[in-house]
């Protein structure tokens, strides 16, 4: 548990500071970000603010979907948020392109190690992700329909709002998945399983008692 927490928590910071890394690069963020930031510049909150509040919100949603949440779900709706706010304080504007694209291939690269850490370590999905699945669970609708649904509605929204949308946006789309896909086996936490009892042994152990 000691490892999973850890690999949770350090996930955690790691997809916050990403998302720093897109903003910095000034080239467009993904779906649900491209939402926050939107938000964040109708409210003048700072965008972890955002984070924690949707979060929160989307939280609600699940009642109906019938969705739990769990000890990494929780850290997500707050750590994502918190560590976007340090991460933009600490990282530097990149007024030159060159500094930009290593920006945005940094994050791409951060943001999967990120989600593949947090995933790995089987502590709960994030309000996002959860919203997803639980959708799909309900409605008969695969993962990818609901996904794509979702993320198309927020992506709108979040444009309209003043989100950056761009090449970034549309880079993120393609390499996320599959890099998610091939970090995912290295940091997913193996369960534990219980030792099990030859039944000659548990025949004497009954006996004895």
């Amino acid at each position: 548990m000691t490892r999973r927490l850890l690999q949770l928590l350090i996930g955690l910071a790691m997809y916050g500071v990403s998302l720093a890394m897109f903003i910095r690069a000034g080239l467009g963020l993904d779906p649900w970000d491209v939402f926050h930031q939107g938000l964040a510049v109708k409210t003048g909150l700072s965008i972890g603010t955002v984070v924690v509040i949707v979060s929160f919100l989307v939280l609600l949603f699940w009642i109906p979907l019938r969705q739990w949440p769990g000890v990494g779900t929780l850290c997500n709706a707050v750590l994502v948020g918190v560590f976007a706010d340090v991460g933009l304080a600490l990282i530097p504007k990149f007024s030159h392109l060159g500094g930009q694209i290593g920006m945005l291939a940094g994050a791409i690269v951060l943001n999967g190690i990120a989600s593949a850490c947090y995933i790995g370590a089987r502590l709960g999905p994030g309000a996002r992700d959860g919203l997803m699945t639980g959708l799909a669970r309900r409605t008969g609708w695969s993962v990818r329909a609901s996904r794509t649904g979702i993320e198309v509605v927020v992506l709108g929204a979040g444009w309209l709002l003043g989100g950056s949308v761009g090449v970034g946006t549309v880079l993120y789309a393609l390499a996320i998945g599959p890099l998610v896909q091939l970090l995912l086996p290295r940091f997913t936490v193996p369960e534990v399983k219980r030792p099990e009892i030859p039944v000659a042994a548990a025949d004497t152990a009954v006996a004895a008692s």
